[in-house]
């Protein structure tokens, strides 16, 4: 215990002499390629545990500080940082980690989405395999109000407190920059889940709309796909939003609309568990000849609707699916072809019929809803209607049908692309739809997408990626993109963002760090967007590996417990608020995280005990 002791003055010393390194200074201190720290040990001269962490450029300041919080009470910590996310995520999902610094951003504004993708054994991102905690967030699926609240309570008492699956940091606000002197600020939203659009941004001189180019960002510079269903990332979360219409869309404080998407209205029936649309018939596919994004003359109607949903739901129906988990909850998909269906239900909680709410503020009124897209004439009152009906009564599958892996792709063209054999799929031979190698200039370059949306990219390099805009979204409407031309910057480093703002060299920097709010405040050229966020930060363990952290809670346990939250939030500026876990955001249970240095030594001895 005397060595202990020892090791734990000498290291509060150093932490006092300078808690947070420097940029420069963590990566003396770090390997940048393969890791060096190796698994999870016991050191015998000062019985420290060894604790590998894992993060890449630009999270430099939270490595510091969760390094320092950890060696503060006794863990020897090395930190393994990446040059990007993309060698990041390689290591991470090799599982060559202790612990890995993740966030998780809830798009779609409601907790089910916040829980079921990370922890959940069926989850397309999930890094937990738990019995309890799957049927802990199943049923909490299910209910709403007080219940609700109840049942994510025990959810986090088991993710955090009884395994120490995850360990939080902190949750986010929103800070975006704005280049006003160039950008017109009334017209850039900053959402507080959904991805940021485009089409709705305008040049202060209206008349450079259709000739200049909207210059964004972004860290990752290698895109997921740009097939919806198989990206749930930072890559290409914002970029297939605006590539592909959605049946309906989320507003800036969450609640479900139909702006902007390929609705005019949607109802629910009495019940919970069938939801109807009705179809608008002003949106064609897009595509790409000699860089000129062309009308196809093909409609997105209801039968790629139905193809869309049907392939975002089945797990098989293309390699390395990511997001099929959103849709559990989907029984089945299809168009509605008999009146009669809808003027004999009526809405839940309302005395009107799903033909009411489906009739609103159209073009003309309804005569008959039609099977084929080619009987499709809203002007003559011959609509398309798609029914989507979910397992048991679950209203948070509109969340998910606003979420970016349920935009609406061409069943003709992703049949035509995707010819291989899904089981024995070869990523060195075969092509599929979305592919960023189908746009990427050079020899690969043979662009095959059909967009939706209001944009389609047109290509793609090592420092940034081109879009125009869809000539068939709903032109000549208030609904059509504004700007012509869209190029998305890749940028890694969040100061070389900065510069590229104040300098006018991208004209919306969607992330301002906490700690950089004033000097955007403080540029006559800029403009700053505050807002609420969904994001939470945390530390992932590596609980499904073989290292001493995914054997050992009391290991993880003593980690969790040397967390303390009111450091990063001073460190921030008291721009960051508390978390227990990624539902933190969304549902107040009422539960915290203390940091306790006493906590720690019991769970650190229980497991030096246990080896």
């Amino acid at each position: 215990m005397k060595k202990i002791f020892t090791f734990l003055f000498l290291a509060i010393v150093l932490v006092l002499s300078g808690c947070v390194q420097t940029k420069s200074e963590v990566k003396e201190s770090t390997t940048s390629g393969e890791s060096k720290g190796g698994n999870t040990q016991t050191t015998e001269a000062n019985e420290a545990v060894a604790i590998e962490l894992l993060g890449y450029a630009g999270q430099e300041d939270d490595l510091n500080i969760v390094r320092d919080q950890l060696i503060k009470n006794g863990f020897d910590v090395k930190i393994n940082l990446q040059p990007d996310y993309s060698a990041f995520k390689t290591l991470r999902d090799a599982g060559n980690y202790d612990i890995a610094l993740a966030s998780w951003t809830t798009v779609t504004g409601n907790p089910d989405y916040a829980v079921r993708g990370v922890f959940h054994t069926n989850g397309s991102s999930s890094f937990v395999k738990d019995e309890n905690i799957d049927a802990l967030i199943d049923e909490a699926s299910t209910l709403i109000g007080d219940e609700a609240v109840a049942v994510y309570k025990n959810l986090e008492e088991e993710l955090v407190f009884k395994n120490a699956y995850l360990a939080p940091l902190y949750t986010s606000n929103k800070a975006q920059g704005i280049y006003s002197a160039v950008i017109n600020p009334d017209t850039v939203r900053l959402p507080k889940s959904r991805a940021q659009e485009w089409g709705i941004i305008e040049f202060n001189d209206p008349s450079k709309n259709a000739t200049d180019t909207l210059y964004l960002e972004q860290t990752i510079s290698t895109i997921t796909s740009l097939d919806p269903i198989k990206v749930n990332d930072g890559s290409a979360n914002t970029i297939n939003t605006n590539m592909y219409v959605r049946l309906v869309n989320l507003t800036d404080d969450d609640q479900t609309t139909t702006e902007n998407t390929l609705s005019y209205n949607f109802a629910i029936a009495e019940g919970n568990s069938e939801y109807y649309f009705i179809l608008r018939d002003d949106i064609n596919f897009a595509k790409i000849e000699n860089g000129v994004a062309i009308d196809t003359g093909d409609l997105v109607s209801a039968e790629d609707v139905v193809f869309s949903i049907n392939r975002a739901k089945d797990k098989d129906s293309v390699p390395d699916h990511r997001t099929y988990s959103l849709y559990d909850s989907v029984e089945s998909v299809e168009i509605v072809t008999n009146l009669d269906e809808l003027s004999g239900k009526k809405v839940a909680g309302e005395s009107n019929t799903v033909l009411d709410a489906l009739s609103k503020n159209l073009p003309s009124a309804i005569k008959t809803i039609v099977q084929n897209e080619t009987d499709v004439d809203n002007a003559g009152g011959n609509y398309q209607v798609v029914k989507v009906t979910t397992k048991q009564p679950f209203p948070q599958v509109l969340n998910y049908l606003a979420h970016q892996s349920a935009g609406i792709v061409s069943e003709k063209q992703v049949s035509s692309i995707n010819t291989y054999d899904v089981a024995n799929y070869d990523p060195n031979k075969d092509l599929a739809y979305g592919d960023q190698s189908a746009i990427t200039e050079g020899s690969s370059y043979n662009n095959h997408l059909y967009t939706s949306g209001p944009y389609i990219a047109v290509s793609k390099n090592d420092y940034e990626i081109t879009f125009v805009k869809n000539p068939a979204f709903a032109p000549g409407s208030e609904r059509a993109p504004k700007i012509a031309n869209v190029t998305v910057k890749f940028i890694s480093d969040t100061d070389s963002s900065l510069s590229a703002l104040r300098n006018g060299e991208i004209h919306i920097l969607q992330t301002v760090p906490a700690t950089k709010l004033e000097i955007v405040e403080s540029d006559a050229n800029l403009t700053l967007n505050k807002n609420t966020s969904n994001g939470v930060t945390y530390l992932r363990f590596n609980v499904l590996g073989n290292r001493e952290v995914s054997k050992s809670t009391d290991l993880r346990l003593a980690i969790l417990y040397s967390i303390n939250q009111d450091e990063f939030i001073a460190f921030y500026q008291g721009d960051k608020e508390k978390a227990v876990s990624t539902v933190s955001p969304l549902v107040n249970t009422g539960l915290t995280l203390e940091a306790d240095s006493n906590k720690v030594q019991e769970h650190l001895k229980a497991y030096l005990s246990s080896k």
